[in-house]
């Protein structure tokens, strides 16, 4: 490389250098000139995407923005952490302003009502570990109801377990909710500390909550105010898509049936000719004593 060739390239290097000096003081005066008209900038959150009520919030649904003070809102939220896994107490439009009074931590006060089909109905049911499969069922599952009913009267009373219902799905256990966070907040007795308490391995929880049709509510609420501890779940595969097909009750006498494997196969029929009728000879009289043939 020549004199000229270095020459030019630290000229070029240079001037280089002077032009962004320039566009830096440049950026920095409207800058000053932004800030002294609008006042400084302040991070906020606003919504990417229409958010709907009772809808649990992730980050992809949220956006960091600057915005000045002036134009932010008392009690925005400012970072994802303080958004992020809580619920939209109201609708919030796209481009809207995040307000921490629009939210509610996931627990009881965020309901249900939204979840439950248009056509069902959300029925509570108290539980133990014997009948709840020992409370390892969570919100969402599928499970089966069978119900324990005494038939007949005095000496022909009876007791027989009959499937209620197949594959309900499971709204909620106790106050986990289905579709929301599996956590809980708790204020400490000086009602300043909140203290979260985590749900996932929750097994305290006394109730269930199912979604059956508005009949199906009404036999459970008269089953539950006459014998309320003999509806037992069973839990299915979330894969099992079996229709709900009525078996047989089980009473006593089935089940010692089965029990001694007498239990007889369903018979079958057709629809072709009967067999001719066998005529079987009658067995010849006995012979009295003391009497000759």
């Amino acid at each position: 490389m020549n004199n000229n060739e270095s020459r030019n390239l630290w000229v070029s290097l240079g001037a280089g250098l002077f032009a962004a000096f320039l566009l830096y003081s440049y950026s920095q005066e409207k800058k000053a000139e932004y800030d002294k008209q609008f006042g400084s900038t302040k991070p906020v959150v606003l919504a990417r995407v229409d958010i709907n009520e009772m809808q649990n919030l992730d980050d992809s649904m949220l956006e960091i923005v600057q915005r000045p003070t002036d134009f932010v809102e008392p009690g925005v939220a400012t970072d994802f952490d303080s958004a992020v896994g809580q619920i939209a107490a109201v609708p919030i439009k796209k481009g809207e302003q995040l307000l921490l009074n629009k939210l509610l931590h996931p627990g009881p006060e965020t309901g249900i009502a939204l979840q439950v089909a248009p056509d069902k109905r959300a029925v509570t049911i108290p539980v133990d570990e014997a009948r709840a499969v020992a409370k390892l069922i969570r919100p969402g599952d599928r499970v089966d109801v069978y119900a324990a009913v005494d038939t007949g009267r005095g000496t022909s009373q009876r007791r027989e377990v009959i499937l209620f219902k197949g594959d309900v799905v499971v709204l909620a256990t106790g106050i986990s909710v289905v579709n929301t966070l599996p956590r809980l907040y708790e204020v400490d007795p000086t009602g300043k500390q909140l203290t979260q308490i985590n749900l996932t391995g929750d097994t305290k929880y006394q109730t269930i909550t199912i979604e059956v049709k508005p009949k199906e509510a009404q036999d459970l609420i008269y089953f539950m105010t006459t014998s309320p501890g003999n509806i037992f779940f069973t839990l299915r595969n979330p894969n099992d898509k079996m229709t709900d097909a009525r078996t047989p009750s089980t009473n006593a006498d089935s089940f010692t049936l089965r029990l001694s494997g007498l239990a007889e196969a369903p018979q079958t029929y057709t629809t072709g000719p009967k067999p001719p009728m066998v005529q079987v000879p009658a067995p010849p009289a006995p012979v009295l004593p003391g009497r000759g043939r």
